[in-house]
């Protein structure tokens, strides 16, 4: 049966099974949960870096830069035959923009659930997937993307994804159920759930990265001014940590030496630097108004941090404090500042795979911006109503803990 007349049977079905998206998955060259195609890295338990990583878990190559593996060298066979495309959700217009860099026109736009929050690469990289959490009501869905094809398949019905990770041995997939304050964990596949770890002090979990040996995880809590450590082993909360100051952290990334994690808090205006091991708070970066979304460079050299402009979960547009900062990971010293023109808004995003292109999403303006790594400059692209977390494709490395593409 071909994509299109399976597509069409499989949407007049109510209530889809794990089999139908099984069978999507075959039509379509992703892998299903009953016959899984090699990833591409193998699962390697320990390190010839020393690192001794959890089962399965592909090794760390190199521990003073896990970003190694995400060169622009580093794309694997398959996913380099994938269709270069940057896919948009649309927060308000239930629909999915596809641009293509080449021309960095809007070439197709389809439908998908209700609120789609971000696109997130899968475990393996052969499937992207739409988080559509229904704000405000139980009718969540994922809706997943042929990276080869660009198009969409039959949705599944999964409660309130508003994001979603992997674990690094590819195991499950971590649905962050942002109002219900849980993470569930699924078959990365079939998406059935597995189990599911209640985070009752965490309102507002949404950003997640993990440590350099794959052992835990630290999730933001936006509405409390909080973070969560969570052990990926015994699948358990470790403990919380009460930021200093700001009280509405977003997204989270861990340095190349896997030592620190950084938070952004868009009330804060900045950066938080915590130690993971110990989870504490051991520093903090002034940014930008807003300070947002968070991306390494395709060197792992420098983080790119998205100013969103404003305070506030529902901005305005044209804010004359959006912009993007710089932070050198070495001195964690601001070493550069890109103002959006005219103001603007961004939030999430990606680099390219060559690095020349910071893709951000511009969340109250309606527009995608290509930001030039080299200089700052940029350009902005007309997509639907409150773009959110974009991802660029294709990406280099071996394998995706989720998110908008946090490849190692």
């Amino acid at each position: 049966m071909g994509f299109k007349q399976y597509l069409v049977a499989a949407v007049a079905i109510v209530g889809m099974s794990a089999g139908s998206v099984a069978g999507w998955a075959q039509d379509v060259g992703a892998p299903s949960s009953e016959g899984v195609a090699p990833p591409v890295a193998p699962p390697v338990a320990a390190a010839t870096s020393g690192v001794q990583t959890i089962p399965g878990m592909p090794a760390v190559t190199n521990p003073h830069n896990l970003y190694s593996e995400t060169g622009a060298t580093h794309i694997a066979p398959e996913v380099a035959q994938d269709l270069a495309r940057v896919y948009v959700p649309n927060l308000r217009s239930n629909n999915v923009d596809v641009i293509d860099p080449a021309t960095n026109k809007v070439v197709d736009r389809f439908p998908v659930g209700k609120s789609p929050q971000h696109v997130v690469p899968s475990w393996d990289l052969r499937t992207l997937w739409v988080t559509n959490n229904a704000e405000g009501t139980i009718h969540g869905s994922l809706t997943p993307i042929d990276p080869r094809t660009a198009r969409p398949g039959p949705s599944i019905a999964v409660d309130d994804p508003y994001n979603m990770y992997f674990t690094p041995d590819g195991k499950s997939a971590i649905v962050v159920a942002e109002a219900r304050k849980r993470l569930d964990f699924r078959d990365p596949h079939s998406m059935q759930l597995q189990h599911s770890i209640d985070v009752p002090e965490c309102k507002g979990v949404n950003h997640a990265d993990f440590s350099i040996d794959g052992r835990y995880a630290i999730f933001t809590c936006e509405f409390g001014g909080h973070l969560v450590k969570v052990d990926m082993v015994e699948k358990k909360v470790l403990g919380y940590l009460k930021l200093s100051s700001g009280g509405m952290p977003q997204d989270i990334l861990v340095s190349p030496n896997g030592k620190t994690f950084y938070v952004a808090d868009m009330m804060a205006d900045g950066v938080f630097l915590v130690d993971g091991d110990t989870f504490r708070e051991v520093g903090f970066i002034p940014t930008g108004l807003g300070a947002h979304g968070l991306y390494p460079s395709r060197d792992g050299t420098k983080m790119y941090v998205a100013n969103r402009g404003s305070h506030l979960i529902h901005g305005r547009p044209h804010s004359k404090g959006g912009g993007v900062s710089v932070i050198d990971f070495a001195t964690n010293k601001v070493v550069a500042t890109w103002p959006i023109p005219g103001g603007g808004s961004p939030d999430m995003g990606n680099v390219s795979a060559d690095g020349k292109a910071l893709w951000l999403s511009g969340r109250f303006d309606d527009v995608v911006y290509r930001i030039n790594t080299d200089d700052g400059s940029m350009i902005s692209i007309p997509v639907g109503q409150e773009p959110h977390g974009l991802t660029v494709w294709p990406q280099p490395g071996r394998y995706s803990i989720g998110h908008t593409g946090i490849l190692r």
